[in-house]
């Protein structure tokens, strides 16, 4: 039988506390703690018999195909489609384009299968006027305005929906909590309501977070325990250009990311990425090399800007766009010791194009000879390609996925690329010529010559 019980909640952690205090236990938050009334009930026994085998489990998983969206680029974020009875939590900065990428899935799911966009934030005529306006059309798309959770599962439930779009989950209020919409007490039990709809009724659901100054989505890190899929739309200010990046998916890899272009009519995909991550200068300038890096389960090709400038402070800039500013710091200090380029009386600023962030160590090797071409403002040949990893004693060392990498060159006609040694193919490639380097010397050499 149901009873209730006062709790005192986080609104930083969703830590839970009997009784009230000034800091909270978990994540050691000030003045953060809120009074909640939670419905408890007692916990049923689970018949054994109902523990199904593993062998009919993967049967009946089989049966369950994949959704797929229209949109190849956003099926290589979900790891190949939506699953069915899948929960998918997306976030991103306001304007940039969420809820009109779900109401572009929602109509072009509902040309075959009933789908239903709650919305707690606009009216239904304003979400059809953003369908006209972006020439959307759905047969069995059904819009309810409301922010009432239980009249939403309700309805979901009798027009039996493959899919339940949320707009938003801050919106949302549910009556076994009796807060405010939008506190850590409605997140959670909206957030476990529709994860046990999902999972008992097979329908797939994907809510929308705000998200905080810093990036992260509204809320406790609880909500992005409790789905299946998290994925952050993010953007360069001002661009036109969309990056969609899943990181937790429980269906597919992490870290897949998907591009696409705000247009008129709505997000359209980018099928070559490389595109966008590369300038066009009209003749080649000092600082400036591609690279081929791996983010998710692609390379791309991105440029590298480097400027350094002769300081007129003490302390010499260190800024870093897309990169790691340690990363920076210890390449610097490679360039000093095994290759005597010394910047320490230098600022030092560099960029990858299009507003994209790369984590892996392959970016080392070409950030170092765009520092180096900067410095000796010598232009490096606009054909010419570099990736590898650099080490503290100025080794380079191969990295993954390195044939891979060297038939995405090909693909955008390059045909010359500095690489590690251990990375060269067994087989010469037609059309390019590969030079593979040892130490950081060798690198140097091979692209400025002796």
């Amino acid at each position: 039988m149901a009873r209730t019980q006062i709790l005192f909640v986080c609104r930083a952690c969703g830590g839970e506390a009997l009784k009230w205090q000034g800091q909270c236990a978990h994540c050691k938050a000030w003045d953060s703690l809120e009074r909640v009334t939670a419905a408890r009930s007692a916990h049923d026994r689970v018949d054994a018999a109902l523990a199904a085998p593993l062998e009919a489990a993967g049967l009946e998983a089989d049966s369950l195909p994949r959704l797929s969206f229209g949109m190849p680029e956003l099926d290589r974020v979900f790891g190949g489609g939506l699953v069915p009875g899948s929960v998918t939590l997306l976030g991103g900065e306001p304007g940039i384009g969420k809820s009109t990428l779900l109401l572009q899935v929602a109509s072009s799911l509902a040309q075959s299968l009933p789908i239903l966009y709650a919305s707690g934030e606009e009216s239904v005529a304003q979400i059809a006027r953003r369908a006209q306006r972006l020439q959307l059309t759905g047969p069995q798309l059904g819009l309810v305005a409301d922010s009432g959770l239980e009249g939403i599962l309700q309805l979901a439930a009798e027009r039996r929906c493959a899919l339940l779009v949320i707009d938003s989950i801050q919106s949302m209020r549910s009556a076994s909590a009796d807060t405010t919409a939008g506190s850590v007490a409605q997140l959670r039990e909206c957030t476990a309501a529709l994860v046990r709809q999902a999972k008992s009724g097979g329908s797939a659901v994907i809510i929308i977070g705000h998200v905080t100054k810093d990036g992260s989505i509204a809320g406790p890190k609880l909500l992005e325990h409790m789905v299946d899929t998290v994925l952050y739309f993010m953007s360069d200010a001002g661009s036109r250009y969309r990056m969609l990046r899943a990181t937790k998916n429980r269906f597919g890899p992490v870290n897949e990311l998907g591009f696409f272009a705000m247009t008129e009519h709505g997000l359209k995909e980018v099928k070559n990425p490389s595109a966008i991550l590369l300038s066009r200068h009209a003749q080649p300038v000092p600082g400036s090399l591609v690279m081929v890096a791996r983010d998710g389960g692609r390379p791309l090709l991105i440029e590298v800007q480097a400027l350094v400038d002769r300081s007129r402070a003490a302390s010499p800039r260190r800024v870093a766009q897309g990169v790691d500013v340690n990363r920076l710091s210890m390449l610097l200090a490679i360039l000093s010791r095994h290759a005597e380029l010394s910047l320490c009386d230098h600022d030092v600023f560099v960029n990858l194009v299009g507003g994209i962030e790369i984590a892996e160590t392959a970016t080392d090797l070409p950030l170092a000879l765009a520092l180096a071409s900067s410095l000796r403002a010598r232009a490096l040949p606009p054909s010419l390609v570099a990736y590898g990893e650099l080490g503290l004693t100025g080794e380079v060392r191969p990295v993954v996925h390195g044939e891979e990498r060297l038939r995405e060159l090909g693909k955008l006609g390059f045909s010359s690329a500095i690489l590690p040694r251990e990375n060269l193919p067994r087989t010469a490639l037609p059309g390019m010529t590969l030079h593979g380097v040892a130490s950081i010397a060798e690198a140097l050499a091979a692209a400025f010559g002796p």
